[in-house]
């Protein structure tokens, strides 16, 4: 009987992307270029393009919970991360299930807008997640407008996105990475990552004339993905900031729009 390689899992519970720039489909290729095989639960369903979003189905909560528990059955992952949630009633199922169940490395990226500026998660919903499923997390990975929203404050400078993620460690318990690549003036994309023990200041030169719709997925999707291997979270937040970095970077194109390369290297290289 021939030996197979055994490759680390990873699971994704995020929404579907019909254009294949973001959600599900960009985590799992995330995830393959990585060299881990992925699994999925999907939350909600979008009828969406690189122009906009223009329609959004959620899951029964029902579903959305025995997809979980049919990946944690028989291929329990070795790390997970969460994208659009979209209702409080979602969260608290995830929450529920990672508060009953085996605990594995949780990566929150706190979905709530679009690139296109569609709301991807309702008012109601953002008290649930602060309140039932950060707590839980190991990392959460808010960009500006989403750092703004759970703090109630703007950041306009890179020692307001390092007192956000000191503040969002200390509010939630959680390590944070909040991301600044939306601040103005600056010739770097600078990240803030805080663990209560270790900060790191990570940069890397923008890319001009790039379409960026799907990194905050791309990027946690990496962060989960490394975790899968094996690696510790400061060692895979660094190693995710140079994928999503070289995946902007060597982007291409479909039908004529941009769209991230998770496949810049080879597979598990």
């Amino acid at each position: 009987m021939s030996k197979h390689r055994q490759l680390p899992v990873a699971l994704t519970i995020a929404g579907s992307d019909s254009g294949g720039g973001a959600g599900i489909q960009t985590d799992l290729k995330t995830f393959a270029a990585l060299g881990v095989h992925g699994t999925s639960a999907i939350t909600c369903i979008t009828a969406q393009n690189p122009e906009g979003v223009y329609g959004i189905q959620a899951c029964r909560v029902e579903i959305v919970r025995r997809q979980i528990e049919a990946v944690f059955t028989a291929l329990r992952p070795a790390a997970a991360k969460t994208g659009m949630l979209y209702s409080a009633a979602l969260i608290r199922a995830v929450a529920e299930f990672f508060r009953r169940g085996p605990r594995v490395p949780l990566v929150v990226d706190p979905v709530m807008v679009s690139t296109s500026g569609a709301a991807l998660l309702k008012p109601a919903a953002v008290k649930a997640l602060g309140a039932e499923l950060l707590p839980l997390a190991t990392l959460v990975t808010p960009n500006l407008d989403e750092a703004k929203i759970l703090l109630g404050r703007k950041l306009d400078s890179v020692p307001d996105l390092r007192d956000a993620a000191r503040e969002l460690h200390r509010r939630f318990g959680c390590a944070a990475l909040v991301k600044g690549g939306h601040l103005r003036g600056l010739r770097e994309a600078v990240d803030i990552f805080y663990d209560g023990r270790t900060e790191l200041l990570l940069s890397a030169p923008f890319v001009r004339g790039v379409s960026t719709h799907g990194t905050g997925c791309t990027y946690s999707a990496a962060i989960a993905g490394y975790l899968a291997r094996g690696g510790s979270l400061p060692r895979a937040v660094r190693q995710a900031k140079e994928f999503i970095t070289q995946a902007i970077a060597q982007s291409r194109t479909a039908a004529g729009h941009g769209v991230l390369n998770c496949f810049w290297r080879p597979a598990g290289g």
